[in-house]
């Protein structure tokens, strides 16, 4: 494989790529300063607007899991953004009818979106594209009990009552 052929911009892009290391589990991101910073921010946000409350779990509810995702984002150029963490609720262990009664899941086709891009152009329209920092819904919730987030210490015996959605529960889209 040839770099000679690519902008000074974009090889430096690639070669950047490959200089950070993309932590699988939260273990591993505890080791490193930036990791241990952007999952700190990540949990400053739930707390911020109460997703959850620590409580106990009670006999009969069943507990679902949860972990870390993490991601680096780059800015146009190929320079570094910020390191990127997402709390996610393992929603796969939820049980249709006992745990949740309905999903949904909005999606675009191609053609419509054809039709947009078509239009902005045409009218002259100007893009924009964004990414939500952190997005807590507020439909909605049956009682969910979550596991504490891997790598935070809460009271011991504790668990997180979900008061909004997370991402990767079954109801994160209907909500």
């Amino acid at each position: 494989m040839s770099y000679d052929k690519l902008s000074s911009n974009h090889r430096s892009f690639l070669t950047h790529l490959n200089t950070i290391t993309i932590p699988k589990i939260a273990n591993e991101a505890l080791d490193s300063k930036e990791w241990r910073e952007a999952m700190k921010v990540e949990m400053d946000a739930p707390e911020k607007n109460e997703t959850w409350e620590l409580v106990e779990l009670p006999k009969e509810k069943k507990l679902v899991g949860c972990k870390w995702v993490f991601t680096v984002k780059y800015k146009v150029n190929g320079t570094l953004e910020r390191y990127k963490t997402r709390l996610v609720a393992n929603g796969y262990t939820q049980i249709y009818g006992i745990d949740y009664l309905e999903t949904f899941s909005p999606v675009a086709k191609m053609n419509t979106i054809r039709i947009l891009l078509s239009l902005a152009a045409n009218y002259g329209w100007s893009l924009q594209q964004f990414d939500v920092n952190f997005f807590f819904l507020h439909g909605n919730l049956e009682e969910i009990y979550m596991e504490v987030p891997p790598g935070f210490n809460f009271e011991k015996g504790k668990v997180c009552k979900l008061r909004k959605t997370l991402y990767g529960l079954k109801h994160f889209l209907r909500a």
